[in-house]
């Protein structure tokens, strides 16, 4: 079975893939140029994400949908196991959201593009200014029941296991006093790990916990904010990937 899920995504999945890949990016570019960037910068990506999963063949579970309210603002962190972890957070979690992301990948041919048409975040953290920047720019995406999506560890895992979270999204919960939304991601890492070249079958979970609200502003919300998102991503992850391990790059 595993020979012939490699020939299949070799063959059909990854050119197929592919030009879905290519008429997404073409979509959201054209879509958000012509207006209502709210709709062209989201839905095509869901739906790329959702038929990128159907094409692979993975199976997808999703719990807690009813701990979100559609017209409030969160920030979602979520933990970071693999590349699959984006189709999965893009395609399944039923709000429309901007993702806050590197800098480097606006680089990427099409989809760098098509994200920065979409209104993604590109976190630069080259000066003060440009931090001070990519926190307006938050700000003003954060409006109408309009959410934020970010893996504050930084990058992917290389074993499973959760690093340390960066400040980041939490400093942003805190100065706009949004509440955050913790989500576990398990599954992702099995599939396409960082060093991983093919991908292998297995089913992903998406779980999305209750909102954490902030009890004030400034370090106490900071750290409360953090610790408790860090605590509820890591209960629901499989015992073997529960515990900190020293990443490499983290």
């Amino acid at each position: 079975m595993r020979l012939l899920y490699i020939i299949y995504q070799i063959c059909i999945g990854l050119p197929i893939f592919l030009v879905l890949t290519i008429l997404t990016a073409l979509t959201t570019m054209v879509g958000c140029w012509l207006g209502n960037g709210h709709f062209w910068g989201y839905y095509p990506g869901k739906i790329w994400s959702q038929l990128t999963c159907y094409l692979f063949l993975l199976p997808v579970k999703v719990t807690g949908w009813e701990h979100i309210d559609h017209k409030t603002s969160y920030v979602f962190v979520a933990n970071h196991q693999g590349a699959f972890d984006i189709f999965l957070v893009y395609g399944f979690l039923k709000r429309n959201f901007k993702w806050m992301m590197k800098k480097s990948l606006r680089k990427i041919p099409f989809v760098g593009k098509a994200c920065e048409s979409a209104g993604f975040i590109f976190v630069d953290k080259s000066s003060p200014r440009k931090v001070y920047e990519t926190i307006k720019h938050a700000q003003s995406v954060l409006q109408g029941g309009t959410s934020l999506v970010v893996f504050p560890e930084g990058a992917r895992t290389f074993t499973g296991h959760m690093a340390d979270f960066k400040k980041g999204a939490f400093q942003l919960a805190d100065q706009l006093q949004l509440p955050v939304v913790p989500l576990t991601i398990d599954g992702s890492f099995e599939i396409l790990p960082r060093t991983g070249k093919l991908l292998s079958w297995h089913r992903m979970k998406l779980t999305i916990h209750k909102p954490i609200y902030p009890i004030g502003k400034g370090n106490d919300n900071l750290k409360m904010l953090m610790e408790e998102s860090y605590k509820e991503i890591e209960k629901d992850l499989p015992e073997k990937y529960k515990g900190k391990v020293k990443n490499p790059d983290q």
